[in-house]
């Protein structure tokens, strides 16, 4: 799901593989991506679920203003994963509602 060849960016070069933790499953992806990004190129298209109806939401905007791309990650609720690079080790997690912190889990 990756575009390796842009018609005007060119060829993808980066090479460096990191490994993230999606909901408790392994996945790869390159240093440097968005974490929207990584997880597109592994087929996942659903982010969170809203507070009220329960509903799906994935990436839209891409830039960082709409928060349909929210996650947890590192046990940190609302974070906007389409303007955050992946960092190798990185756990991130569906999140439901407006999320919670790992430590309140407890």
């Amino acid at each position: 799901m990756r575009i390796n060849n842009h018609p005007i960016l060119g060829d993808d070069e980066r090479r460096e593989i990191v490994t993230i933790t999606f909901d408790g499953q392994e996945i790869t992806a390159y240093k440097g991506e968005m974490i929207a990004a990584a997880l597109t190129a592994n087929g996942v298209y659903k982010f969170r679920y809203t507070d009220k109806q329960k509903k799906p939401r994935g990436i839209y905007c891409g830039i960082g203003r709409c928060t349909d791309c929210v996650m947890i990650v590192d046990g940190i609720p609302n974070v906007r994963t389409c303007v955050t690079e992946v960092r190798d080790g990185m756990k991130v997690e569906t999140q439901y509602g407006r999320g919670e912190w790992e430590n309140e889990k407890e």
